[in-house]
């Protein structure tokens, strides 16, 4: 049996997932967009240089906390659901109690090995005080996934979201504030220096202040999530003692489920996110050496891209990533409960609810890509702006692929395919892993070779993952309303979006204004074309954040 992936749910509560899904997507793009609008003064203190170092010392802290505490949030939370689903409270907090426990013991570990083993990640002197800086952080993240991810199996997003808002804000405010305050004391000024010695040493110091907004943010975070379960404790001790299931799973069954559910979910997680890590050690100490290139020239290119590039282009991806926090519980529990075909519309809900808005965010990029990095990161040089604008509409195809095979990996994961990513993931490591290597070593795309490397992946990830899914629940994916209309209504909003840029800026000589307007007229004909095209119906709409005041709206002016 096949499904249509925009069979309408049985009723409203069915696609509540969705609206968590939008209040999970609204902190994390919230989240990002302050993670952009702190990178640009960041930039300007640290220099591109010092990102550089940052951000390569950054990569390789994610994949060890990817294989010890990131994946935590949405293993548990799958754990824990298919216990809520029938209704064993007792068990799902004796889960929650071992994850905590597992945590404490891999987080050290892992906090210890990337301090003193931060040599072996890294050849560059300058980053390696940096990595170190972000050892406890992954100690502490670990606590804080583990509590994430229990209220998330509740479907409950708003906790996590107000977090993950809090933990940007303290990143910002003291990765600028620790690095201003490092560079003037350890160099005495912060003028940039003309030697290269001295370059490297005020670049390092920099790095480690926004290392240490890392680890600020998350121990806000952290201090968060544990006053809210405090809040909670009674009701859920309540909850626990109406319990009257007799099967309670001793603490090594526990234990035993936690690790085989967790592993794969690592695994899977630290593959699907090891491209930038191999790309940068590839990009900053593999090709210079081959290449005869200069290590700090390497550098200081990597922070443009990562940076400046790379993290405009993240952002729309915040949208699948929280969809994919709020599938994996959601998926999970409809299976423990056998509900396969409301499984599937589930899958079919997600995946448009996706493409409507990382189709239109990847066109938009693409239109406005100098100007959004201008506007950004006001205090770079023309050539630097318009070397990651160019690099910026390079990657912009990647958003719609990663934002898929994101999407996709939760969806296998819920439906205990929990090693399919990993393999699919490997498969197209390998092949990105030999694009990027061939295209530095024989052509002179330099960081586009990055970028081409990146949307080969993501793209990769995303046929794979579809065809997996496809196969493990019977499922296909409806085509022109999920993707045709999204495309063809972003296709007008990109037109539009370009013209009212470029004729205000004509008019104004005003970034700030001439970006801004475009925005918001793109968001209205966007929206209005999307409906003209029939790529939503009322219902669909609904379920999204504010989707009632959407809809009046639509209404009212003969759309709907």
């Amino acid at each position: 049996m096949s499904n249509n992936g925009t069979n309408k749910a049985s009723n409203s509560k069915d696609n509540n997932f969705v609206l968590q899904a939008g209040i999970l997507a609204a902190a994390g793009i919230i989240s990002r967009i302050i993670g952009l609008l702190y990178r640009s003064p960041l930039t300007a203190v640290v220099g591109t240089l010092g990102m550089g170092y940052y951000q390569v010392a950054y990569n390789f802290y994610t994949i060890v906390l990817l294989l010890s505490s990131y994946s935590i949030p949405s293993a548990i939370s799958k754990v824990i659901a298919q216990k809520l689903a029938v209704k064993e409270y007792r068990n799902a907090h004796r889960i929650f109690k071992c994850a905590l426990g597992y945590v404490l013991v891999v987080g050290t570990i892992a906090s210890l090995v990337l301090f003193f083993g931060a040599g072996l990640f890294l050849d560059n002197e300058a980053a390696i005080p940096v990595l170190r800086t972000f050892a406890p952080t992954i100690f502490l993240y670990g606590i804080l996934g583990v509590l994430r991810g229990y209220f998330q199996a509740h479907h409950s997003m708003a906790q996590t979201s107000v977090s993950q808002i809090l933990e940007q804000i303290v990143n910002a405010a003291v990765s600028v504030g620790a690095a201003y305050a490092l560079i003037q004391g350890i160099m005495g000024t912060l003028e940039v220096p003309g030697d290269e010695a001295a370059l490297v040493q005020r670049a390092t110091a920099g790095a480690i202040g926004s290392a240490l907004g890392t680890g600020a943010g998350v121990l806000i975070a952290l201090i968060f999530m544990g006053g809210i379960y405090a809040l909670n404790k009674d009701t859920i001790q309540k909850r626990i003692a109406r319990d009257r299931h007799t099967n309670v799973a001793s603490y090594r069954d526990v234990i035993k489920t936690i690790t085989l559910v967790v592993t794969p979910f690592i695994i899977s997680t630290a593959v699907y996110n090891l491209s930038d890590v191999v790309n940068s050690k590839l990009y900053v100490d593999v090709m210079p050496g081959v290449l005869g290139a200069d290590s700090t020239d390497a550098y200081n290119n990597y922070g443009i891209f990562s940076s400046m590039a790379q993290t405009i282009s993240k952002i729309p991806i915040a949208f699948a990533s929280a969809m994919a926090s709020a599938m994996i519980p959601s998926v999970a529990a409809q299976m423990a409960a056998q509900k396969y075909e409301e499984a599937r519309i589930k899958i079919g809900v997600a995946v448009k609810s996706t493409m409507v808005i990382s189709i239109p965010c990847a066109v938009g990029l693409l239109v406005l890509a100098k100007p959004v990095t201008t506007l950004l990161f006001p205090s770079q040089s023309d050539e630097t702006l318009t070397y990651a604008g160019y690099l910026l509409m390079a990657l912009t195809l990647s958003i719609v692929f990663y934002a898929l095979s994101t999407l996709n990996s939760s969806i296998l994961q819920g439906l205990g395919k929990v090693n399919t990513p990993i393999i699919n993931a490997a498969i197209a490591l390998a092949v990105q892993s030999g694009l990027v290597y061939v295209l530095m070593r024989y052509t002179t795309l330099d960081l586009y070779s990055l970028a081409i490397a990146n949307t080969a992946y993501s793209g990769m990830m995303f046929l794979l993952n579809q065809w997996a899914v496809r196969r493990a629940v019977d499922y296909k994916q409806e085509v022109l309303k999920t993707f045709g209309a999204p495309l063809l209504a972003a296709v007008f909003m990109g037109a539009v979006a370009w013209a009212v840029n470029a004729g205000l800026y004509l008019l104004t000589e005003s970034v700030v204004i001439s970006v801004v307007v475009a925005v918001l007229v793109a968001v209205m004909v966007y929206f209005v074309m999307l409906l003209v095209f029939r790529g939503m119906d009322e219902e669909e709409l609904r379920g999204f954040p504010k989707g009632h005041l959407l809809v009046k709206v639509a209404k009212k002016v003969g759309l709907l």
